[in-house]
């Protein structure tokens, strides 16, 4: 039996070379994907590298009252944080100032103008019913041309027959005077698509059971106010659609704009919104399988799939363009579908959308809309010289540091440190490696903090060879072999080992999750750091020192060995009489010993 145990024993300690080699193919691998990726250094954070730091000032949606307060802010910079951080570590900072402005900075390196996009978009989401869709130039003047004349009384009409839909009356024939939208242009949508499909004019106006005053002067106000603004939108100009969004409330009927399949403006007078943002459960940005066009996917939440299949059953029901809804972000039409039939639980959103335009999209809306409006109030950018100065002092002191930790290995360990030393300088790479690799994948920037938990990790790692060490001088003390010795000690300190970087890990990663900003670049630092010295240790140190203790420089314990038996104090090899079955030793004479 004990055979059989000592050739597997054997076998075992004869593969170090295998595991050598394979960290050294991986070294190799991710130092190759770093050189092909184009990503040779690190990205650094806004207080090593500088960036861009972004203003924005908070201000009140039309008719809400005392809503810039610390807890719509405290939010407002929460979602904020969220989607430019992605996963927390990209070391962009988000904090507010006073009670109404909200500072962004972003290091560089970053897409800042995509950024700056993330962080002014209140993602206030809409789904609007259309009411009426005609192409983005304003329409012409009376008296520009008479085709310009017949297109803007079809435009009337059409904006005419979508005012009457918002009050409730028929639909079918589009009368001159649309009394609906003069009694409330509020109104929502859902009452035109409830009513009969082909009452009289005068019966729809007198459905209320009081006569409807056709001569009121502030309906009608309102209608051509509508009018006119539909009709001399013109949607390629930014700061007209800026402008004709501005103050709309989700239940005004809205004029906006948006872009087609094709990629062209067009303009829309849209009813009251029927959903919002707030019913959206989660989105993701995905490639439609039949089209190959990226899309954005929604689910809602129950409440909101209620109302989705409610307002896309009357819809299905109506003819163009009033059996559209407009999903409607921010003030612009982004996708404005056609329904056929009632839909509930998902939707999805398609436009002229790239992989990053959908992605962010998405992201905006999964981590949701904004409490508040923010107008951008300055972009300016920030140096990093204080920040360098400081990474300086940092990194001398980190060189001071570890140039003290090898005087005292070569010193103590002599041979040995050769071990130490050649495992620093493979977790150094690895550390390296990955923390280029992690800035495009997901974000990681290096801060000041992050150097420090880099530094800290010096110390750790040093720890793990400084206890490996001392289990093996200690089995050397007890008389036992260089071989023997390694593999003995290996277990003992294998579990202290695991037990020291575990706790280490776990102070990390309760760090990240407890703290924000800078400090989660330190603790994801340090946690990524001490992962590492495990894998290091199990798979570099172990391994080679398992491959010198069968040289003869240090199996012979030469005195620059760190392993020498006389220095470290060894016992000499105990030797057992044995005895034969059934004798007994008695007293030994000294004298004639």
């Amino acid at each position: 039996m004990a055979a059989p145990k000592k050739g597997r024993s054997h076998g075992a300690q004869s593969r170090p070379g295998r595991t050598l080699a394979f960290i050294l193919i991986a070294m190799v691998a991710l130092t190759g994907g770093m050189f092909l990726s184009g990503h040779t250094t690190p990205r650094l954070g806004i207080d090593l590298a500088g960036g861009t730091s972004i203003t924005l000032k908070a201000k009140s949606e039309p008719g809400q009252k005392n809503a810039v307060n610390q807890t719509n802010m405290n939010t407002a910079v929460s979602i904020i944080e969220r989607r430019v951080n992605g996963l927390g570590v990209t070391e962009s900072e988000v904090q507010t100032q006073g009670s109404d402005n909200i500072i962004v900075n972003i290091p560089k390196g970053t897409n800042e103008a995509q950024a700056r996009e993330q962080v002014g978009t209140t993602a206030q989401l809409y789904f609007r019913p259309v009411l009426t869709v005609a192409a983005g130039a304003p329409t012409p003047e009376p008296s520009a041309s008479p085709s310009g004349s017949d297109k803007g009384k079809a435009t009337d009409k059409a904006a005419d027959k979508a005012t009457d839909g918002g009050k409730g009356k028929a639909s079918g024939t589009p009368t001159p005077t649309p009394t609906a939208s003069q009694t409330s242009q509020g109104r929502a949508v859902t009452d035109a698509l409830k009513a009969d499909s082909s009452p009289t004019p005068s019966a729809s106006s007198s459905a209320s059971g009081k006569p409807t005053p056709s001569a009121s002067s502030t309906p009608d106000a309102a209608t051509a106010a509508l009018q006119k603004k539909f009709t001399d939108l013109d949607c390629t100009d930014k700061a007209a659609r800026s402008q004709v969004t501005s103050g709309v409330r989700p239940e005004d009927t809205a004029v906006a704009c948006g872009k087609n399949s094709s990629g062209q403006w067009e303009k829309y007078i849209l009813g009251p919104a029927e959903v919002n943002g707030k019913d959206v459960d989660k989105a993701q940005a995905t490639i439609n399988q039949q089209t190959g066009a990226w899309v954005v996917n929604m689910d809602f939440t129950g409440g909101g799939s209620k109302k989705f299949a409610k307002i896309t059953s009357k819809l299905s029901q109506q003819q163009p363009p009033m059996n559209q809804f407009a999903i409607v972000l921010d003030g612009d039409v982004v996708s404005a579908p056609s329904v056929s039939s009632t839909l509930s639980g998902s939707a999805e959103i398609s436009g002229s959308f790239d992989q990053q335009s959908a992605q962010d999209l998405a992201n905006v809306l999964s981590y949701g809309a904004l409490p508040l409006s923010f107008q951008e109030q300055s972009v300016t950018t920030v140096t990093a010289a204080l920040g360098g100065e400081q990474l300086h002092a940092g990194l001398i002191a980190g060189a001071i540091g570890l140039l003290l930790v090898v005087i005292y290995l070569v010193v103590y360990y002599r041979g040995l440190s050769l071990i130490a030393l050649a495992s620093l300088l493979v977790s150094a790479v690895l550390t390296y490696v990955i923390m280029t690799l992690l800035g495009p994948a997901i974000g990681f920037a290096l801060n000041l903090p992050a150097v420090c938990g880099a530094i800290v990790a010096i110390g750790i790692t040093a720890d793990s060879f400084i206890v490996f060490f001392e289990r093996i001088r200690d089995e050397i003390r007890e008389g036992r072999s260089l071989r023997p010795s390694v593999e003995r000690a290996w277990p003992r300190a294998r579990r202290t080992i695991l037990v020291s970087d575990f706790v280490s890990f776990l102070a990390a990663a309760v760090l990240f999750v407890v703290t924000v900003g800078k400090v989660q670049g330190f603790a994801f630092t340090l946690g990524l750091t001490t992962v590492l010295d495990v894998v290091v240790v199990f798979l570099f140190t172990k391994p080679l020192m398992t491959i010198l203790a069968r040289k003869k420089f240090f199996a012979s314990g030469h005195p620059w060995s760190g392993l020498d038996p006389k220095r470290l104090g060894a016992k000499p090899p105990l030797r057992r009489m044995r005895r034969a079955p059934g004798s007994s030793v008695g007293p030994v004479d000294t004298k004639e010993a």
